[in-house]
């Protein structure tokens, strides 16, 4: 027989248990990350995790982030996307366009929040930026904006130029928008251009090697495939004697000639903003498209020098990032 002391004592004891217990089952709201590959997103997701942190979504307490990365194989997307759905994701945050693309593909119903997408509204992939529509929302990177920005730049330290080359990833749809706009942008300024179209990484090779003698510089559009081959191509580049022109900082820590973008993790923290929106309640349609604010020029000196270009001093102090 249990006394009534000792009964009130378990009864305390099992009502102090009792929450213990509901959080262990409790399942913890979950974020599903996609990106390009791991060894460049490691950094991003850092911001990323951190801005949640700091809105009280800590991983593994609070909140659970998934991570899965496409590693260079474009069809891993759609892959990754549906098994997304199928772990029933609260949040799916998708960095670049066919990330996106092949989530947007996969579910009508989970909420999106996307990374760097050049472009959403003319890639279909919202209805307006004001008011996206759906259940999808995110941060525009603005590529295409920037078109007439880099061709400037790269006006003001390669000698002689009056023929671009564009490099970009046809099966991508941002890049197929980028690379119009480029050739648009650069005839108005009265340059000579020319497209060179890639699918895969064995077209990448291909590509330069039609681009000889063609042009004195390239415009490379960003591309998860891109990306990932951005050595080689920026091999290909200094091989063939010709300044690059990137939309992110990888590209020229990886030997490109100059990059001018927006700041990725700039972008990573105000998505944390993003899904923590989502996470309290906010439909993703209801939240305005956002676009970058803050812009980096990055600039390799060791390619420069390779490629025998002298960058003025005045150039040099505008940069944001010398890599030497």
């Amino acid at each position: 027989m249990i006394g009534r002391r000792n009964f009130i004592t378990l009864l305390g004891s099992a009502a102090a248990a009792w929450p213990v217990a509901a959080r262990a089952q409790q399942k913890l709201p979950t974020i599903g990350f996609v990106g390009g590959l791991r060894s460049n997103y490691s950094q991003w997701i850092a911001d990323f995790a951190q801005r949640l942190r700091e809105l009280g979504w800590v991983d593994g307490r609070t909140v659970a982030i998934e991570t899965r990365w496409a590693e260079g194989r474009d069809e891993r997307y759609g892959e990754i996307a549906a098994e997304f759905v199928r772990l029933k994701m609260d949040v799916i945050v998708a960095m670049g366009t066919p990330a996106t693309v092949a989530a947007r593909e996969a579910t009508s119903a989970v909420p999106i929040i996307f990374v760097a997408v050049n472009d959403p509204v003319g890639t279909g992939l919202v209805a307006s930026l004001p008011r996206p529509g759906r259940n999808i929302t995110g941060l525009a990177n603005q590529h295409s904006d920037l078109a007439g920005k880099r061709i400037e730049l790269l006006r003001e330290i390669v000698p002689n130029f009056r023929r671009l080359s564009v490099l970009g990833n046809v099966a991508n749809p941002a890049n197929l928008l980028e690379m119009d706009n480029v050739q648009t942008v650069a005839r108005n300024l009265g340059l000579e251009v020319t497209s060179f179209q890639f699918r895969r990484a064995e077209d990448i090779v291909l590509a330069f090697e039609a681009s000889k003698g063609l042009a004195d510089a390239v415009y490379v559009c960003a591309d998860p495939l891109a990306n990932s081959n951005r050595i080689r191509i920026n091999t290909l580049a200094v091989g063939a004697r010709l300044p690059t022109m990137h939309g992110f900082r990888e590209y020229v820590e990886a030997g490109g000639l100059i990059s001018y973008g927006p700041n990725v993790p700039d972008l990573m923290r105000r998505a944390g903003d993003l899904v923590d929106k989502v996470l309290r309640g906010t439909k993703p349609g209801d939240i305005p498209v956002e676009q970058p604010t803050k812009f980096d020029i990055v600039i390799n000196l060791t390619t420069a020098k390779t490629l025998g270009l002298r960058i003025p001093d005045s150039f040099l102090l505008r940069a944001d990032e010398v890599i030497e």
